[in-house]
């Protein structure tokens, strides 16, 4: 797995990811990572803590179903 910026964890992809790609996510002390499968070396985005509950809560709650 390809390391993170700064002083995080390694990459994980979700047990749910299939070969066709998802998210993985990489948690420091005070932020989580996500980004691409597909795109390792590609962008990514930092949620702090707060931000992080909030984009959960909001997946649990089916906001983001298509």
């Amino acid at each position: 797995m390809a390391e993170t910026p700064g002083n995080h964890g390694r990459w994980v992809k979700s047990s749910f990811s299939g070969d066709s790609g998802c998210v993985e996510v990489a948690v420091g002390s005070d932020e989580v990572l996500v980004r691409q499968s597909k795109d390792p070396d590609g962008p990514f985005v930092a949620f702090d803590g707060p931000e992080w509950d909030v984009f959960v809560q909001g997946v649990k709650a089916g906001e983001f179903d298509r």
